[in-house]
């Protein structure tokens, strides 16, 4: 639709196009009747020309109002708008991808910077449009905070004055790259609610985004938003803001291995570093901070392209409590993903509770809870840190099993139904269980430990049966598998494995295996092939059960065998790890405290990083329908060490440390070319732009101007006009001579 340099009103240019109408309506007016002989004559010839004068007086009617328009349009000189701006009025939405892989900066630009320049010179050119233009401006991070509502930065605003493009560029110029890894999902539903909303006006949706192969190989769900723009009358523009793929480096990782976490026990943490990139990376140093002093760094002689390389280093806190690690790499081209933090919690003392079955005084050294006690609390220079405690199976009927991390449970002969779902949910919050069969174990235990597959017990155990000795002594009675438990005895690292004689054991029902995709695993067997070691993951927690005893009667193992100590350290550590904390937590991740109101006042202050605003806020926390209030902190959008303080009731206060870090993964930069992003948006018609495609000139800007060829169609009409109007009107015809 064209739009008019001069435009005139809509009644004077009806009028002016209706003048000759009124003429020709005046002029009829004049006629008299006057009786003529002649003339009679005359209208007879003219009945049998009527419909061919009507026709040429009709045509010349319409050239002269023709003519008249075209005048008309040389004053107001009309302009066809071809491409980006149309004539019509226009919506621009501006969906601007804010996750940190846009910092990727090179020379003296970054990707982020580039996209704003762009969003500048589209106002700019949508500022010199004669149709109205429209404007919004959208985040990914703030589209994706579905809590607080879809924040705009600009929302329908006027592109109208030239107030508009400096309030733009004042609201450019107060925004930068998030520490979010938020892809352009929740952008697009937005997009394609609005376009839907307002189908009066033509909606242009700009994609501005670096198109990185992690969000866009496989676009599933991005397919379908994409379709449905188009489908509600939408113009897909999808603006990249990258011209290469850019090596980068990313600390993946740094966290705890698995062992004790308690003050004067020594504890691996592992580094990870990945490589993003085509080439190796060779000699990386990594620089390590612990509770603001600098350590040695980790020296990486090599990490190929597309790999990580894990190492580790030892960390002992002299005392209770939390201790923060950090880790960081040079620069190059992310910088948010160069650091790493980690707070871990360092207890007085972990507690184990075990719980013997064939117990009859607590100072029975003959039971097999003393011997699991032993190995856990191994005296010596080096202290394990664990706390076991061993109990009687009423135990757990009479006391909340929160405070451990494990429980064992050793040759215990029932349980009652409330006393097994007690432990199940135990276990499926997190917490590990290890069961050692023995003499007391009753068959009706273990079938309601397994409940068809449904319960605690990973393999259906039916009774205990000896293992016939082996004469040729040729294979060892237990046989390990490359399982955590174990991983130290492979190979010939350790021959006392090699040593351990069983002599009974409880078998599993005859042709059991574990089913296919369970969690089920079996860890170790017997000589002769029967399970004796199994596992099974139970919600976020895990069970191991041993089907043979934890003390000497079944088994040679725990009579000064080394190697039952440290598969019972292990065993204690590898069931524990679903009821340990987590040391980091990922940007943009709640921060969610129980609060119990019968220790802690109900109003909770964070400290926020000082890499971010560094302010404190203060969060009363909310009760729940069921469980402890939680106080929430919605506000983690940046990297770094986030601080509670809790106040008891008798004003004493508590502080928590928790890290936060960003998504490693998004500093993957491998992005798609245009040919291979056009490969995987098929049946999809949008307009793929590098960002500094998006220009258009002043001659473009303004459109065809078609003053000029109406102005030639003008003076074919007036001489067309003037042809008719002679041929239609009365000529007699000339005398060959004078008068006589």
């Amino acid at each position: 639709m064209p739009s008019f340099l001069y435009p005139l009103p809509l009644a004077l240019v009806g009028g002016l196009i209706a003048l000759p109408i009124l003429i020709h309506l005046i002029n009829m007016m004049r006629h008299r009747r006057v009786q003529w002989a002649a003339m009679e004559f005359l209208l007879v010839s003219q009945k049998r020309n009527r419909t061919w004068v009507m026709f040429k007086q009709l045509l010349l009617l319409l050239l002269r109002m023709a003519a008249l328009a075209a005048v008309i349009l040389v004053v107001t000189q009309p302009i066809v708008k071809s491409g980006l701006f149309g004539g019509g009025r226009q919506h621009h939405l501006v969906l601007l991808d804010d996750s940190f892989s846009m910092s990727d900066h090179w020379a003296d630009k970054s990707a982020f910077d580039e996209a704003k320049q762009m969003i500048h010179r589209l106002a700019v050119q949508a500022a010199q449009q004669p149709a109205r233009q429209e404007l919004s401006l959208l985040r990914f991070s703030k589209a994706n905070q579905t809590s607080h509502g879809t924040r705009y930065d600009l929302a329908n605003e006027s592109v109208d004055t030239g107030d508009f493009v400096k309030k733009l560029d004042q609201a450019l110029e107060q925004i930068h790259c998030s520490q979010t890894s938020t892809g352009p999902a929740e952008a697009l539903k937005t997009a394609v609610q609005l376009a839907d909303e307002r189908g009066d006006v033509e909606s242009i949706v700009y994609l501005v985004s670096d198109f990185r192969a992690k969000d866009w190989s496989n676009p599933g769900e991005l397919l379908k938003l994409l379709h449905k723009i188009e489908d509600v009358g939408g113009k897909l523009m999808l603006v990249n803001c990258v011209d290469a793929s850019r090596p980068n480096l990313a600390i993946s990782g740094l966290r705890p291995a698995r062992g004790v976490r308690a003050a004067g026990v020594p504890l691996q943490v592992e580094v990870t570093v990945q490589n993003y990139s085509t080439v190796p990376a060779t000699s990386v140093a990594v620089r390590l901070d612990e509770q603001g002093t600098q350590r040695p760094a980790i020296e990486i002689d090599k990490i190929e392209p597309g790999r990580s390389v894990t190492r580790q280093f030892e960390v002992r806190a002299p005392s209770s409590g939390q201790r923060r690690i950090s880790a960081f790499l040079p620069a190059d081209t992310i910088m948010l993903d160069n650091v790493r933090h980690s707070v871990i919690d360092f207890a007085n003392g972990v507690p184990v509770l075990v719980i013997d079955g064939g117990l009859q005084s607590a100072s029975a050294k003959d039971g097999d809870g003393y011997y699991v006690q032993s190995a856990l609390s191994q005296p010596g220079p080096v202290p394990t840190g664990l706390r076991p405690r061993i109990e009687p199976p009423r135990f757990l009927d009479e006391h909340d099993l929160d405070e451990f991390p494990a429980v064992w449970l050793c040759n215990v002969d029932r349980l009652p139904a409330a006393t097994i779902d007690k432990l199940t949910k135990f276990v499926e919050s997190g917490g590990g269980l290890a069961i050692f069969v023995g003499e007391n174990t009753s068959a009706q235990l273990l079938k309601q430990l397994y409940n068809d597959g449904n319960g605690l017990l990973p393999a259906p155990v039916e009774a205990p049966v000896p293992l016939l000795a082996d004469q040729a002594q040729k294979s060892p009675d237990m046989q390990i598998t490359n399982h955590p438990l174990f991983r130290i005895f492979a190979g010939d690292n350790n021959p006392f494995i090699k040593t351990v004689n069983i002599s009974q054991y409880f078998a599993v029902k005859k042709g059991w295996k574990p089913a296919e995709g369970s969690t089920v695993n079996i860890v170790a067997s017997a000589r002769n092939g029967a399970p004796l070691v199994v596992e099974k993951k139970v919600g976020e927690g895990r069970v191991v059960a041993f089907l043979t005893t934890a003390g000497p009667r079944w088994n040679n193992w725990a009579r000064g065998n080394p190697s039952f100590v440290v598969t019972m350290l292990e065993l204690q550590s590898y069931i524990s790890a679903g009821k340990q904390l987590e040391t980091s937590r990922q940007v943009g991740v709640p921060w969610k405290i129980s609060i119990d109101p019968k220790k802690y006042l109900d109003q909770v202050e964070f400290a926020l990083p000082q890499e971010g605003t560094g302010d404190r806020v203060l969060v009363r926390a909310e009760p729940q329908p069921k469980g402890p209030a939680i106080a929430k902190l919605a506000d983690t959008d940046y990297a770094g060490l986030y601080e509670a303080t809790l106040t008891q009731r008798d004003s004493t206060q508590e502080l928590l440390a928790v890290a936060y870090n960003v998504d490693a993964a998004e500093g993957d930069l491998n992005a798609l070319s245009r040919e291979q992003l056009k490969a995987v948006l098929p049946k999809l018609n949008p307009e793929l732009l590098q960002v500094g495609d998006l220009f258009i000139d002043s001659s473009e800007l303004q459109g065809s101007n078609l003053s000029q060829t109406i102005l030639f169609a003008l003076i074919f009409l007036l001489m067309g006009e003037q042809l008719l109007a002679y041929s239609a009107s009365y000529h007699p015809a000339r005398r060959q001579g004078g008068a006589a």
